[in-house]
């Protein structure tokens, strides 16, 4: 199950962490961003334990979007070290996701 990041647990659950974070900045009136969540489920069932995927709900966490300078989503942020190195923006497939995670290992 995907993890949920807010504006209070964000920097010690991603930013201080040393594993991969994928982090899908989504908003439940989003229609791509709800077509995109059963893939960002599975993923954090595949790759448990060895990459930190969960989610960011933009209304209820809007330091985060400014901080991250979100403008459209669905946005997935990836973020290692506690620093951004790859960023996909709109519902894409599975494998495309998957690349970036495999890249960034």
């Amino acid at each position: 199950m995907a993890l949920t990041f807010t504006d209070t647990n964000f920097e010690a659950e991603v930013l201080q962490s040393s594993k991969l974070n994928v982090i899908d900045f989504w908003a439940p009136w989003c229609g791509p961003c709800l077509a995109l969540g059963p893939t960002i489920e599975t993923l954090a069932t595949e790759y448990e334990g060895k990459v930190n995927v969960g989610k960011v709900n933009v209304d209820e966490n809007p330091n985060l979007s400014v901080n991250y300078g979100i403008t459209s989503i669905p946005c997935v942020l990836f973020i290692k070290d506690g620093k951004v190195v790859d960023k996909q923006v709109g519902a894409v497939p599975k494998a495309a996701l998957e690349r970036k995670i495999v890249s960034h290992m």
